[in-house]
């Protein structure tokens, strides 16, 4: 696609080459949008991006591991383009005072530019029903902090925590959008957006279980899929055949009508709904869904829930591979601009690995080489495609024999005696 120079050597370092997958004019227009460079002549911008990118790709932990890495030379100073290495004090006031919602802005800003590419070279399983749907999964991951460090990031009494609230789209592969919000927070009230267009399919959790979301959503001819509560009062209005021969693991489809007084209060009760019943085979246990379709077959129900695993997936990867659960700052603003530029590089990492890797690489192993050739003046391409796994040989030269030659040229004898006691 032409992003990628497949070659061994490069003038630039891998870390530039994956910045410079950030074209300069959305950059510019997110500076410009936030007035983040204003009044700002040294650490600007783009040095605090390359500073948290450095961070979030070598996995440092310190204001003090980012000045190292970075400051290791000015040739690579030079060569990740600014004019300096960032002291860590410099930095610390950067993570503060800039406002975290350009990176932000950068973000989505990025993710429509690749979108095309992405939806191109997604890898999601298509349920055959529903694959002119739209779908979208939702959940939040909670990361804890030291109450005493982070006293604005309240969550229990002697504890702290932020949740991040994320969209998945089933196709792109990639959040869709984003909120940080205090760990107290609430699910269901977790997301800004909370409807969607119309046909779209939301996967979610128990978490969001709300008898006012459901209704929002049904009247805006969204669909949904989620587990029930087990205290929930229902009414069993039609049992639903189950196929004979197929689908061995759907216990039970009923179409239900809720009751209750929160149901009546939300206006719910008058909309007639539908309960299957699922049998995980994997952990043992029953898993009671809920849906506003009528229509869809049970099992399609059943693989739309199970795509939930997609977002656990993300979660689990953005936890292990880049640093969003230790920080190295401590305000809310320090704090939402190292997730957003983490976002960034996940978002980046992902580009790569599924346009220039020849071979299904997962996405730890894949993000571990990256980060061992991170300084290294090597092609994406020959990073992703060449280096493997294993040990390697190196085939020394042999060295020249001083006394092999006087043997085929006796006339040289004297030359060789004089070439060793010299």
């Amino acid at each position: 696609m032409g992003l990628f120079r497949r070659t061994k050597n490069n003038n630039r370092p891998l870390i530039r080459q994956i910045i410079d997958l950030i074209p300069s004019p959305i950059l510019q227009r997110a500076i410009n949008r936030h007035k983040t460079d204003k009044y700002c002549s040294k650490y600007r911008t783009y040095d605090q991006l390359v500073s948290l990118m450095f961070g979030q790709l070598n996995k440092c932990y310190t204001l003090e591991d980012i000045s190292a890495g970075i400051g290791v030379s000015g040739t690579f100073i030079k060569d990740l383009g600014l004019h300096q290495s960032p002291a860590r004090s410099t930095m610390s006031d950067g993570n503060k005072k800039r406002n975290w919602q350009v990176f932000e802005s950068l973000y989505y800003s990025l993710l429509r530019h690749y979108e095309g590419i992405l939806i191109k070279r997604h890898h999601s399983r298509v349920i055959e029903e529903i694959k002119t749907k739209t779908i979208k999964i939702i959940d939040s991951t909670t990361i804890s902090l030291c109450l005493s460090l982070f006293n604005w990031a309240k969550f229990r009494t002697a504890k702290g925590g932020i949740k991040i609230h994320t969209c998945w789209d089933d196709t792109l592969m990639i959040p869709d959008m984003i909120n940080i919000t205090e760990a107290k927070l609430h699910d269901s009230k977790g997301m800004h957006r909370r409807l969607f267009d119309k046909g779209t399919i939301i996967v979610e959790d128990k978490g969001y279980f709300d008898f006012e979301l459901m209704k929002l959503r049904i009247d805006n001819d969204n669909e949904f899929v989620t587990r029930i509560k087990d205290n929930t009062s229902y009414e069993v209005i039609k049992e639903r055949d189950l196929p004979d021969d197929t689908d061995q693991h759907i216990l039970c489809d009923e179409e239900i009508m809720l009751t209750g007084t929160a149901a009546a209060k939300a206006g719910i009760e008058a909309y007639a709904l539908r309960r299957i019943a699922v049998y995980d085979e994997e952990q043992n246990r029953t898993i009671e869904l809920i849906t506003s379709n009528m229509d869809w077959a049970a099992n399609t129900i059943s693989q739309l829930y199970k795509k939930r695993w997609q977002i656990e997936l993300f979660f689990k990867a953005l936890k292990q591979n880049l640093q969003v659960k230790t920080f190295t700052g401590t305000s809310p603003n320090a704090v939402k601009s190292q997730i957003y530029v983490a976002l960034i590089c996940y978002l980046l990492l992902e580009l790569i690995r599924r346009n220039t890797c020849k071979a299904a690489h997962a996405f730890s192993n894949f993000t571990e080489k990256i980060r061992i050739c991170l300084c290294y003046y090597l092609s994406l391409d020959y990073v992703c495609n060449e280096i493997c796994q294993g040990a390697k040989i190196v085939i020394a030269e042999k060295p020249p024999d001083l006394f092999s030659s006087h043997l085929k040229h006796p006339s040289s004898k004297i030359n060789t005696f004089n070439l060793l006691f010299e």
